[in-house]
């Protein structure tokens, strides 16, 4: 089969890192690439999971934010004053 070359750009350290993370699970950052586009084209996907998650809706959060409405709905909240901070 044919050979073509691919240039990536990408960040020195994390070519560093990842050069490093394919040396210690005995592959070549080629071959990693290469298992990586091959399950791309047979899955038709990304091949993982890719998330922009946000820490705000995270279970932990959501948890303390229901906790917190309970509380105001049963009158056990605490009432503060708000304060305006004016930019100079």
């Amino acid at each position: 089969m044919a050979q073509t070359n691919i240039n990536i750009r990408m960040d020195k350290q994390l070519k560093e890192q990842f050069d490093k993370f394919c040396s210690d699970i005995g592959m070549s950052m080629t071959t990693a690439f290469c298992v990586f586009a091959k399950k791309a084209v047979r899955e038709q996907r990304i091949p993982f999971e890719i998330t922009a998650e946000d820490p705000f809706y995270s279970k932990s959060n959501i948890e303390r934010l229901k906790k917190a409405i309970k509380d105001l709905d049963e009158q056990k909240g605490v009432e503060h004053e708000i304060i305006e901070v004016k930019d100079d």
